[in-house]
């Protein structure tokens, strides 16, 4: 199948003609695997804005990414009824592959996160790394050479360094060919998470999945094959999906990323899961300006860096591009119940007065004051005042 994947990317199926929507719709085909199949795809345009709720503690990555702007992606989907496979295309200048000799380059990468089996109906999953109750799966997919070490083989003999194996000449090279035959050429990984710290890879097998990236013409094309449902993803007739990519150049890594909101990928022919469209496509019927009024009467900046650096960046998380990556139903759930979501806190640069959240009963409680108290149409403001906070595309 990789290799299939690998002759679907090189074909660089035009997305010129890409549409701006958020939702996707996936075309019928008889195999995902089926190289000529992308020529039916529908693509749509799909933006990516940078994550800003963590500063990280490095000068270099800091610097590198100030002023980012959103990146568009065109994205497409196919799905067989059994499989859906998606393709995402971006634009990066520079190809960066994880290197073996240095421990302060990275890789560029991508991920695309499905809404995972929940315990109970309700909203989706936080966009990063999902809630308690609402898991998420992400497929992470990195640009890598070649690795040979840790390669789960358990093979002693093809671990000594070329140059203690006492051999020469033909020997020593036919040793480096055993050593290249046995090293990952693919750096593949699959999680399960129900919110931060609770990432967890999937090593067991039970996901069967496929992913792959090129690069050419400074185009990133990355593919996804995996099941329509699984023991971790039950689908309707629309499948939720964020996207989310790195930038080696630009020392991304971990939550250094570009990310989307939740995506409806609807599958043709079949009836559209009329919640999850709705969640997925809804704007705020609220004032924005009024929402503004009522963000800065309410105490916000004081914790949340909002249009500027109006907080310490140690107080709460950044919302400078909240509006992009979420959903209002998340950010009203939010408003409402801050303890639904825990942001990774407390942050290692803060005071130890101004923690982000405390210990209740074992469980993370916010520390953000719940603003249940403020009437629906207030709620509403803020809400439309939030949406609008994201950075313009490149």
């Amino acid at each position: 199948m990789k290799k299939l994947l690998t002759t679907i990317l090189s074909l660089g199926v035009a997305a010129s003609a890409a549409l701006a929507s958020s939702s996707i719709t996936a075309v019928k085909v008889s195999d995902v695997n089926d190289a000529s199949a992308w020529a039916k795809a529908k693509y749509s345009s799909v933006t990516l804005y940078p994550q800003a709720a963590i500063h990280m503690n490095d000068k270099n990555a800091n610097a590198a990414n100030e002023g980012n702007k959103a990146k568009k992606a065109d994205v497409a989907a196919l799905y067989d009824g059994k499989n859906i496979a998606l393709m995402v295309k971006w634009a990066d200048g520079t190809k960066n592959v994880q290197a073996l000799n240095s421990s302060d380059t990275y890789s560029d990468g991508f991920a695309l996160q499905f809404a995972g089996v929940a315990k109970k109906a309700g909203a989706l999953p936080y966009i990063g790394m999902g809630s308690d109750g609402r898991p998420v799966v992400v497929h992470l997919q990195k640009a890598s050479s070649s690795v040979y070490e840790p390669n789960g083989n358990k093979d002693v003999s093809t671990q000594l360094n070329r140059q203690q194996t006492g051999v020469f000449g033909q020997e020593l090279a036919e040793y480096d060919a055993k050593v290249a035959s046995l090293a990952k050429t693919d750096y593949e990984r699959v999680f399960v998470g129900e919110g931060f710290r609770s990432l967890t890879e999937i090593k067991d097998g039970s996901v069967q999945s496929n992913a792959s990236m090129t690069h050419a013409n400074n185009t990133w094309t990355a593919t996804l094959v995996r099941p329509l449902s699984d023991a971790y993803m039950k689908s309707t007739g629309t499948v939720p999906v964020a996207i989310a990519v790195w930038d080696g150049s630009k020392l991304g890594r971990n939550g250094l990323k570009n990310l989307s909101s939740w995506v409806s990928v609807n599958l043709d022919g079949m009836k559209p899961d009329a919640k999850i469209v709705a969640e997925t496509t809804e704007e705020s019927k609220g004032d924005a300006a009024k929402g503004k009024e009522a963000v800065g009467a309410n105490g916000c900046v004081g914790c949340h860096q909002i249009e500027t650096t109006d907080a310490p960046n140690l107080m709460g998380p950044s919302l400078t591009n909240v509006g992009g990556y979420s959903t209002a139903a998340y950010l009203r759930e939010s408003i409402l119940k801050p303890s639904a979501v825990i942001v990774p806190g407390y942050n290692r640069n803060a005071h130890a007065n101004t923690p982000w959240y405390n210990i209740e009963k074992g469980k993370r409680v916010s520390a953000m004051t719940d603003f249940s108290f403020l009437d629906k149409k207030s709620i509403e403001d803020i809400v439309a005042y939030l949406k609008t906070l994201k950075a313009e595309a490149e």
